[in-house]
């Protein structure tokens, strides 16, 4: 376990380097283009957006996570996954190329048929790049991922940033994210270093599939459950609601995106091989290790969202997407299931083999979601659409997931006690921070600073353990 804590941390660390300068990047990016952009074509980039997000994550039909997987050596496999990768993501690409005018059509917006071709062809170079990526993952290799995907990332602020300004509108989103993949691809190509052979062996390529179908499936559907409000808000409210519904769920996606994304890098590699320990309580232990920490992190800054979050859409871009805010505060609490269910129960399932039982959490997930969905967008615009985001989530996805993993052998009962604290820090600050906006009225800037970094005092004070906090006063006080 320390071997791989040490492997897995180093991992950890990269994939949070590369993550933080991307993510804090894309926010400048995403500043920029919501003050050249109109929300009808964040709107119309939303519709080919949840199509990309779900053709991402079953292009392979499970390959990418069965190589990171897989108990025995990576060149028996190579050459068959490479091939299945490929024959697998160009099927879908072509699926998705003649149905893109229905699925835009059911989104309520026809004009992004074009935007949703050309975004999906993204999963035509991950598929040639998915087996180099994936070993590069099982070697922890993340400083090399974290390389190409910065150089992908800067080709696409520029290219997007230029092409919105130049009056493409949804379109520069799509022109932006394909150049990077491309940029991205080649350079894993480099850095992997592993010989390019073709080839197909019945018995690998069954083994693969075995395992890779199962969890593409279950990927697939938490694609669906994270995307299908975009459909439903686009169907029922329009493009330019959906405008205002994306922009408060790519705020409420900040953390998922940085935290989860470089989790998941060495997640599923790290649980994968303690799932090779002989010690029946290894994964968890590893959970235990992992989850605190995480929610820790997660928390306060879900509070801040859900509190402030007028203040702070007003402040960031702008007040004629005020509309933004109230969906943002619900979005707040789905950030956090997200992260535990789809960043943790979903990796550990996997890595233990038990694919079929994460298409079972999202299959659940989705028979509470899509009708919440439907009903909050009838009863409450985009504010009641994320009122059920968010209560499918707290009350049938969390529960099934802590559930499904007591079945497989991964004891909550060590794991619990450690969420007390930061818990009861939460409301704590939670109270304090109403109790501020209530009391004053605050310029945007000057609420977030005052109520905000008070909330986060307040929180410290009761999260971190006084041992803790006076080793850490001791280090920044030492000459």
């Amino acid at each position: 376990m320390e071997s791989i804590g040490r492997k897995a941390g180093r991992g950890l660390r990269w994939s949070l380097l590369g993550n933080t300068v991307t993510k804090a990047a894309s926010f400048v990016m995403s500043l920029v283009l919501a003050r050249v952009l109109a929300p009808e074509d964040f709107g119309i980039y939303a519709v080919a957006l949840a199509a990309t997000q779900f053709v991402m994550v079953v292009k392979d039909a499970g390959v990418m996570a069965a190589v990171i997987q897989w108990r025995g050596r990576l060149d028996d496999i190579a050459p068959t996954a490479t091939v299945l990768a490929f024959v697998f993501a160009t099927g879908l690409y072509g699926i998705f190329w003649v149905g893109a005018p229905s699925f835009s059509a059911l989104a309520g917006s026809e004009e992004a048929t074009g935007v949703v071709r050309l975004l999906t062809a993204v999963i035509l170079v991950e598929a040639v790049t998915a087996v180099r990526s994936a070993a590069l993952m099982r070697e922890f290799a993340q400083d090399k991922l974290a390389v190409a995907n910065l150089s992908g990332f800067a080709v696409n602020a520029a290219l997007a940033i230029s092409l919105a300004v130049g009056g493409a509108g949804a379109y520069s989103f799509a022109w932006g994210q394909l150049a990077a993949a491309v940029v991205t691809g080649v350079i894993v190509l480099a850095l992997a270093k592993m010989p390019w052979k073709l080839g197909y062996d019945r018995a690998v390529a069954g083994q693969l599939l075995r395992f890779g179908l199962p969890s593409a499936a279950g990927f697939g559907l938490e694609a669906v459950l994270m995307n299908s409000s975009f459909i439903v808000v686009g169907a029922i409210l329009g493009k330019v609601q959906l405008g205002y519904y994306l922009l408060a769920f790519n705020v409420s996606s900040w953390v998922p995106g940085l935290i989860g994304t470089a989790l998941r890098y060495v997640s599923i590699p790290g649980f994968s091989r303690l799932a090779e320990d002989p010690d029946a309580d290894a994964l968890t232990e590893g959970l235990r290790r992992t989850l605190r920490p995480l929610v820790s992190f997660v928390l306060p800054v879900a509070l801040v969202m859900a509190t402030l979050a007028h203040p702070l859409v007003a402040l960031l871009y702008g007040a004629e997407w005020d509309q933004a805010a109230g969906v943002l505060r619900f979005l707040a609490v789905l950030m956090v299931v997200r992260m535990i269910t789809s960043f943790l129960t979903v990796d550990i399932l996997t890595s233990v083999g038990a694919t079929k039982s994460t298409i079972w959490l999202n299959l659940g997930w989705a028979a509470a979601l899509l009708p919440a969905l439907v009903a909050g967008a009838y009863a409450g615009g985009i504010r009641g659409a994320a009122m059920g985001n968010a209560a499918a989530a707290l009350f049938v996805a969390l529960p099934l997931g802590l559930l499904l993993l007591r079945r497989h052998g991964v004891r909550l009962a060590p794991v619990l006690p450690g969420l007390v604290r930061p818990g009861l820090a939460t409301l704590a600050a939670g109270v304090t921070m109403v109790a501020l906006t209530t009391a004053f009225d605050f310029d945007p800037l000057v609420e977030l600073i005052v109520v905000g970094g008070t909330g986060m005092i307040v929180f410290t004070l009761l999260a971190v353990p006084g041992a803790v906090l006076k080793q850490l006063t001791r280090r920044k006080v030492s000459p």
